[in-house]
């Protein structure tokens, strides 16, 4: 297994007042069997530094300089209470929307006590990391004085995991999306595409009899896996697949085409922040096309597979995204 880059514990993300327990990632990204959150989304910016994500700040170690708070729309007080907190140490706190889709930022901040919140807090912060390019000049023109677009990274480069199984192990078409109630996921358009292409599709149901009706109705041949599952059983799901399908317009994150990285496959029509880095982008009249040549030609599959993983490499590792973290902090 190869390993992240060797830090000092200097680095930390915080989720001031949030569900998620604390965690350090002292052997970066660890093995998929590990307890706690897997190293992806903002958990992932931690374990790159071989740091910690922590709910309080009193829970962050003296060693540690420079702090990324996360914000969430029920959490602005707590967040600018612990940039005031991190200032008195002299600590650097960059801000990041922890829900950084533009449906979710709309929502937080649709309502005049929040925005104001929000504004306080940039002005307060040192700067900001943004996990999609969108978000940047809304960070900036609300007070943040520095920061940059750094995208969600991915432990692409380490052996352990690589879920990636032989082609000729592989069959049909995984649903990226789950969210049925949220229409900029595009989720019910994307899974009446790829059933129309004749090939067997799998969608995972977080929603019970409700949600298993609708995608029924919408497809009736798919198939359907109550979820959510553990994130090793839900790569292993995803890699007996040729192509990731979604047409998520959200603007968010990418975590989707990530766990695709992760699986060495294809994802085809999301427009989050990894998707656009690795993947070509393709609107919802050019998918089938797309689709049905990645499902039939093994040639251009092998070669999307290997221009992602190239792209990925560069700019979407752990080593990659550590380096852009490091650069912030000088």
């Amino acid at each position: 297994m190869s390993q992240s880059p060797e830090v000092s514990e200097t680095f930390a993300v915080l989720n001031p007042g949030g569900r998620d327990k604390t965690q350090l990632f002292p052997d970066g990204a660890g093995l998929p069997g590990d307890p706690g959150h897997p190293p992806v989304n903002y958990h992932a910016y931690a374990a790159c530094m071989r740091g910690g994500f922590y709910r309080s700040a009193t829970e962050i170690p003296e060693s540690v300089r420079t702090v990324l708070v996360l914000l969430r729309q029920r959490g602005l007080d707590d967040a600018r209470k612990a940039v005031r907190e991190l200032a008195k140490r002299g600590v650097d706190s960059y801000v990041s929307w922890k829900e950084s889709g533009l449906h979710q930022v709309a929502q937080a901040l649709g309502e005049a006590k929040r925005a104001e919140l929000f504004r306080a807090v940039c002005t307060e912060a040192a700067g900001f990391v943004s996990s999609t390019p969108e978000l940047m000049a809304l960070y900036r023109t609300q007070g943040c004085a520095r920061g940059d677009f750094i995208p969600t990274p991915y432990p692409i480069g380490e052996d352990a995991w690589n879920f990636s199984r032989p082609l000729e192990n592989r069959n049909g078409i995984f649903i990226g999306t789950r969210e049925i109630g949220v229409p900029s996921r595009n989720h019910l358009l994307a899974v009446s595409i790829a059933a129309g292409l004749g090939e067997s599709v799998t969608v995972i149901n977080p929603d019970g009899k409700s949600g298993e009706k609708i995608l029924r109705a919408i497809a009736p041949s798919i198939r359907i896996l109550n979820g959510p599952l553990p994130y090793p059983d839900y790569l292993r799901v995803m890699s007996e697949h040729r192509v990731v399908f979604q047409l998520d317009s959200s603007a968010v994150p990418g975590q989707v085409a990530g766990d695709a990285l992760l699986c060495r496959m294809p994802c085809v029509g999301g427009n989050g922040a990894v998707d656009r880095i690795a993947f070509p982008p393709v609107c919802a009249e050019e998918a089938s096309d797309m689709l049905y040549s990645l499902l039939r030609d093994d040639a251009e599959w092998e070669s999307a597979v290997t221009a992602s993983r190239e792209k990925a490499l560069e700019k979407l590792s752990f080593s990659a995204v550590n380096s852009r973290l490091e650069d912030l902090r000088r």
